[in-house]
């Protein structure tokens, strides 16, 4: 029996992950795109007139179990991937592609479904199903329903090889990840760092059977507290070499054609379908609509962020110069002279936080903080099948005990988990005639791993992404939708940040922290006068970082806003774009774009500007939630009816206004940031 053919009495049983075989991923993939096919079929062949509930609903409904098993392959191959499972993409993704383009350019589909979108008198339908009529109707002519047959197979061409050339991408960001290892004997070497990361970096050096020495990885919790604290300014320059230059070595695992043909089929593609550009074909589903808009959001942020960025390299360069000498602050010194100039000017610094952020305070915070705005509960339920034993999974319930979600959070690195932080779902939201399906929602991310000595203790960054994707999963876990296609997380780009970002708010503010933040060894809650230094430092830096931000977004925007087939080197054209936004000299012989996953394997491309779009509705948001309290319940109810339920139902525009009343005002963000004073 293969279990991802399984048929249950709901859509959205929780998969039985370890009956799951890797032999059985691609036969049930291939069985139920057969289904999936004769499901469609049925719609076109269907006798009677087409109309929303024969043609647009049932074309939403189908390939249901193709979704399900699909869902769970890909999510695997991001958190518990290995070669074999790498191979399985590779053959399964081109067959999706197929089928997907088989639907989309299906004329006598089509032809029913733009008979229904002229045809229907609107006024009969809820704003909904307007919404899905209109998403059903865009995403064929976007995917080239309109084309002749010659465009329509050349159209088929390119979204297979961009399919396997995002696959590449990522393996090779992997393996180059995987494959570097700074190996360190003379202990004189971890100077600086702190007790928690020497201790990771000598089991991690067991674990590679390196026994006696130190290993320090490019794993954001290895390669962060290095670069962040070790005194060694040569083996700093090393490594933060290794970790830029990712995939950019011109050898087997080197990006740079991938890059070139990725941006070039994709601006092929446009033109295709008759857009200037891939960024004007992604930004017309998006709340800022044009190319030019998003560069003018960013040139408006870049006025206040810029000089911000120089007062802040001078200001570290000159503590760098007064306490080691340093003639010219590098890249790989800015992490580490930032931190000891943080720690003295706010006597606070990650090792002094990190004892108040145990993770599993940290994850009881964040359930009081969702049950506090949303009547939500959490219990672990250890009978649910898992894909890993380091995942934990949880009965999610609303205030009347109801099933909302059932949740998987999975939190440390290991060798087939991709780098980062991400929230993801085996199974969305949706009703039909059998009720309500509810969500099966995952976080994905690599903190610290527990130490023979010590458990898991965040840094406040840590606490802050947990916050972030948590934010995510909220969204995903209390969709109220009718179609999956438009719940939850289904939104425009530049909105599906706003729920996870707006959450960071409540890591600064003492009403939340008082909730979780405990010394692990003696209970102490955190004291008042270091969340105060918290929230007085939150904007330590805060210029530079926000042009690092703008850089990634304006080179995303170079890549994709223009036709870029005569760029010949990866290198000079990201040098040239970076030139105008960097604050420290480049790296030498590195480079963003090559393992910039993101937009090259991610779905940010000609979006990565939203992370900075959504920060305005987020800090716009929470100056609501601060007028009249963190833990309001009517402004969470609001938000939680117009933004994270209501999910991609209407245009985010008309949400947000609904939640807010008003328009997000820019000048929020940068009152926060402390970039411009009111």
């Amino acid at each position: 029996m293969n279990p991802l053919l399984e048929k249950n009495s709901s859509f959205n049983t929780p998969p039985a992950f370890t009956a799951i075989k890797n032999e059985h991923f691609k036969p049930a993939i291939e069985q139920l795109i057969e289904e999936a096919k004769n499901e469609i079929t049925a719609i076109v062949t269907n006798a009677e007139k087409p109309d929303f509930n024969n043609t647009i609903e049932a074309l939403e409904f189908s390939g249901k179990r193709l979704d399900r098993a699909s869902g769970v392959f890909f999510n695997l191959n991001s958190a518990e991937t290995n070669d074999e499972i790498q191979a399985i993409a590779r053959e399964v993704s081109p067959l999706l592609t197929e089928f997907s383009n088989d639907i989309l350019l299906n004329a006598d589909l089509f032809k029913k479904v733009k008979e229904v979108h002229d045809g229907i008198d609107k006024n009969t339908l809820s704003a909904e199903q307007k919404t899905l009529l209109e998403k059903t109707y865009k995403g064929f002519v976007r995917n080239g329903a309109l084309l002749n047959d010659e465009k329509k197979a050349q159209l088929r061409k390119i979204d297979v090889e961009l399919a396997q050339l995002s696959l590449e991408f990522g393996e090779h960001v992997l393996a180059e990840t995987n494959r570097y290892e700074l190996v360190l004997e003379n202990e004189a070497d971890l100077a600086g760092l702190p007790s928690y990361a020497i201790e990771q970096a000598a089991e991690t050096a067991e674990q590679k059977e390196k026994a006696g020495k130190w290993v320090i990885t490019l794993d954001y919790p290895s390669y962060v507290p290095f670069m962040t604290y070790a005194k060694n300014r040569e083996l700093r320059k090393e490594l933060s070499i290794a970790f830029a230059s990712k995939s950019f070595k011109g050898d087997d695992l080197d990006n740079q054609e991938i890059v070139k043909k990725i941006v070039n089929l994709r601006h092929e593609r446009a033109n295709l379908l008759g857009y200037k550009t891939h960024a004007h074909f992604v930004l017309e589903e998006r709340m800022a609509q044009s190319p030019e808009k998003v560069m003018g959001f960013l040139k408006e942020i870049e006025k206040y962020g810029k000089g911000g960025a120089k007062k802040d390299v001078e200001e570290v360069a000159a503590y760098a110069k007064k306490l080691d000498g340093i003639e010219q602050l590098e890249r790989w010194d800015f992490a580490y002279y930032s931190e000891k100039l943080k720690k003295e000017k706010y006597t606070i610094d990650d090792e002094t936080l990190k004892p108040y952020f145990q993770l599993e305070k940290v994850v009881d915070g964040v359930f009081q903080t969702a049950n506090k705005l949303f009547g939500l509960s959490f219990k672990e339920n250890p009978s649910i099948d898992k894909y890993h034993p380091e995942v934990t999974v949880y009965d999610v319930t609303d205030e009347h005990g109801q099933p909302v979600a059932t949740f998987y959070a999975d939190f440390f690195p290991r060798a087939g988990k991709r780098a980062g932080a991400w929230m993801t779902s085996y199974a969305g939201q949706f009703k039909d005639d059998k009720g309500d399906h509810r969500p099966l929602v995952s976080i994905v991310c690599n903190f610290t791993k527990p130490s023979k000595s010590t458990p898991s203790l965040l840094t406040f960054n840590e606490v802050t992404t947990l916050f972030h994707e948590f934010g995510h999963a909220l969204h995903g876990m209390l969709a109220d939708s009718t179609y999956e296609s438009l719940s939850g997380t289904s939104v425009y780009w530049d909105f599906v940040e706003l729920p996870s970002q707006v959450l960071e708010n409540w890591c600064y503010e003492k009403e939340c922290l008082d909730l979780f933040a405990k010394h692990y060894e003696t209970g102490e809650a955190i004291p008042a006068e270091l969340i105060e230094k918290i929230k007085a430092s939150a904007n330590f830096m805060e210029g530079y970082q926000t042009m690092r931000q703008l850089s990634f977004g304006m080179l995303d925007m170079a890549w994709h806003g223009q036709d870029n087939q005569n760029v010949a080197s990866v290198g000079k054209f990201e040098d040239d774009i970076m030139s105008s936004t960097n604050v420290l000299p480049p790296l030498p012989n590195t480079n963003m774009s090559c393992s910039f996953s993101h937009i090259f394997q991610g779905g940010y491309s000609a979006g990565y500007y939203s992370y900075k779009w959504a920060e305005v509705l987020d800090a716009d948001a929470f100056e609501h939630f601060k007028t009249h309290g963190i833990f309001n319940k009517e402004v969470a109810a609001s938000f939680k009816k117009n933004v994270l339920s209501a999910g991609g139902t209407e245009h985010p525009s008309v949400l947000y206004k609904r939640f807010r009343g008003q328009e997000p005002d820019v000048k929020a963000l940068l009152r926060r940031a402390g970039l411009l004073k009111d």
